[in-house]
């Protein structure tokens, strides 16, 4: 997994698999759902990431072996 923020354009990417997408579904106006051929969400988009999370504080647990 791997979430990028992109400052110039206040956008948070999360990147859940390395796969290649092959639909995307609006969630909403700000948000973009990508999945792969098997229907498996690859990766989220938020626009105005700033303004609906907390970009400045990123906290990871649970990390499975």
């Amino acid at each position: 997994m791997k979430m990028s923020y992109f400052a110039d354009t206040d956008t948070l990417y999360i990147e859940f698999l390395s796969a290649s997408a092959v639909d995307t579904k609006d969630l909403d106006e700000n948000t973009l759902i990508d999945f792969d051929e098997d229907g498996n969400v690859v990766s989220i988009t938020l626009e105005h990431a700033s303004a609906r999370t907390d970009v400045q504080k990123v906290t990871l647990t649970g990390i499975a072996a």
